[in-house]
């Protein structure tokens, strides 16, 4: 485990912020590059706009693993749109200096990470405004130096966690853990569901035992009930696959149907 200090990000702000709240913050999924390229910092802006906590900005990976077949054909889009790691971090950039000041975490696969160079992304992810990075095909064995890299620059490494992840395996991953918790509501891959599964509920339980880390729950989640029945047991909700179903349907304005999108997943009422 990285004896480095824990970097101190803006998810620490605004989960302070929010401090008992009973209703679980919006974190939606947003892939960099779709539905257009230069789409991102528009649906950045608009989420931070709608009151979202903050934002996952996913960057496409020609081979992912943890993504279902919503966010892969995003992922496709957005990679013939000419999107790279290089570039998501730039536009990260200019979301921070179109007044983008709510935090962002930037998910994506281990192997653009190594291309780029572990050391030179945190430096450069630091610098255009990131504040985690979620690399679900990271094994927690295998991530200490990666870590270590993330936590000198002052990125922190935000976990995901699993229904089969054994009480002491949790227990460990948790310990090395910045931001917040990412918990998978189920196994298997990412994806609209109809209901949360009881095993979410005992995992968000099991890793509120062990940490005080603010809990974000994802993989499924994509009706205003889901967030309503996560009052009390999560501190965030990650909205990704209904939300780019909502973009491919409605493609012509992004910005806002992203909007009327988190409004309606809220329970806010739309302006007239």
């Amino acid at each position: 485990m990285s004896a480095t200090i824990l970097p101190h990000t803006r998810f620490d702000d605004a989960f302070a912020t929010r401090g008992v709240a009973t209703s679980p913050g919006l974190i939606p999924y947003i892939t960099a590059g779709f539905p257009n390229r230069g789409d991102t910092v528009p649906l950045l802006r608009a989420a931070q706009e709608t009151g979202c906590l903050g934002a996952e900005v996913g960057i496409p990976f020609s081979d992912p693993l943890a993504d279902g077949p919503t966010i892969q054909r995003s992922g496709w889009q957005a990679l013939r749109n000419g999107m790279t790691l290089r570039l998501a971090v730039g536009q990260v950039q200019e979301a921070r200096a179109a007044g983008v000041t709510m935090p962002l975490a930037a998910m994506t696969y281990i192997n653009p990470v190594l291309a780029y160079g572990v050391t030179e992304f945190a430096r450069d992810a630091v610098r255009a405004g990131l504040d985690g990075l979620i690399v679900p095909d990271l094994p927690a064995d295998e991530a200490d130096s990666v870590r270590g890299s993330l936590h000198e620059a002052g990125l922190v490494l935000i976990p995901l966690v699993a229904p089969t992840t054994p009480p002491a395996r949790l227990a460990r991953i948790c310990a090395g853990a910045g931001g917040f918790i990412y918990c998978v509501s189920r196994s298997g891959v990412t994806g609209a569901r109809d209901v949360i599964a009881p095993e979410a509920l005992r995992l968000l339980a099991g890793v509120r035992a062990v940490t005080s880390l603010p809990r974000a729950l994802g993989f499924g989640l994509s009706r205003p009930e889901h967030i309503e029945a996560l009052a009390g047991h999560a501190e965030a909700a990650v909205v990704g696959s209904a939300l780019i179903d909502a973009l491919e349907r409605e493609p012509s304005d992004p910005a806002e149907t992203l909007q009327r999108f988190v409004r309606r997943i809220l329970g806010i009422p739309n302006p007239a």
